[in-house]
C-alpha cells in the first residue's frame, strides 16, 4: 500500500524534530519546508497539523509556526505511561512458556557496535527496537504503537544525553540486566532494573537544562 504523502512528510519533520537536528523553540517556514522536502502546502500543512496535535509544533497568529521548547512536565508525563507499560509487557513477557531473547541479544551487540562507533543515531534506534521487541513478545505490540504520540516528548529529552559516553555504557548495561532477568523469567528483579532504567532520564534534568537554556520552557 502506498503511503500518503502526508504521512511521509509528518514522518520526516517528527524524526528530524525528535532527533533534534530542528531545535527547540526554532520556526518553521511553510515555504522552505515545502521545497526541501518537495511537496505541496496541502500535505505539508496535514503534517503539520498532526505535530500540533502531538504537542511537538504550535501555530500562533502573527508569530508563525515553531517547534515547542521541552517541557519537563510533559517528559514526565511520558515517563509515567512508558515506565507503567513496559513494566506490565515484562511481566507477560516472563509469563510465556518460551522466551527466545536471541534477538534482543542482537540488538544489545548492535548497541556495543554502536557505542563503539559513536554512532548515536544507531544507538538510538537500537535500543528502540530493544524496548519494542519486548512488547512483542509480551504479546501486546500494540501497547508499544499506542503510546508513541506522547512518547516523543521523552525521546527529545533522551536524546540530550546520548553524546555523554557513560550514559551511553550504563544504558548498555541496564538493557543486558532486563535481557538477563527476561531469559530467567525473573520479574521481580527485571521490573526493579526497568523502573531504574526508566527514571535515570530525569536524573541530570538540571545539567542538562543548564546545558541548553534555550531548549526548555521550564
Amino acid at each position: 500500500m502506498r503511503q500518503r504523502t502526508s504521512d511521509r512528510v509528518y514522518e520526516e519533520l517528527a524524526a528530524a524534530i525528535l532527533e533534534l537536528r530542528i531545535e527547540p523553540g526554532a520556526s518553521l517556514s511553510e515555504t522552505d519546508l515545502a521545497e526541501q522536502l518537495q511537496v505541496s502546502r496541502t500535505p505539508l500543512r496535514e503534517a503539520i497539523a498532526r505535530l500540533v496535535d502531538g504537542g511537538l509544533v504550535s501555530v500562533l497568529p502573527q508569530v508563525g509556526t515553531r517547534v515547542e521548547p521541552i517541557r519537563l512536565h510533559d517528559v514526565e508525563q511520558a515517563r509515567f505511561v512508558r515506565e507503567s507499560l513496559e513494566l506490565a509487557a515484562f511481566a507477560a513477557a516472563c509469563d510465556k512458556p518460551e522466551r527466545d531473547v536471541t534477538g534482543l541479544r542482537a540488538l544489545l551487540a548492535e548497541q556495543e557496535r554502536c557505542q563503539q562507533a559513536h554512532d548515536l543515531d544507531g544507538f538510538f534506534a537500537a535500543d528502540e527496537a530493544l524496548h519494542r521487541q519486548i512488547f512483542e513478545m509480551s504479546g501486546y505490540p500494540g501497547a508499544w504503537q499506542v503510546m508513541q504520540p506522547m512518547k516523543m516528548h521523552l525521546d527529545r529529552f533522551r536524546r540530550l544525553s546520548l553524546p555523554d559516553p557513560q550514559t551511553v555504557r550504563d544504558l548498555v548495561d541496564e538493557h543486558t540486566a532486563i535481557v538477563d532477568a527476561l531469559e530467567s523469567g525473573d520479574a521481580a528483579t527485571g521490573h526493579e532494573h526497568i523502573s531504574r532504567h526508566a527514571r535515570r532520564v530525569l536524573e541530570d534534568a538540571a545539567v542538562f537544562q543548564a546545558r541548553h537554556p534555550g531548549y526548555f520552557a521550564d
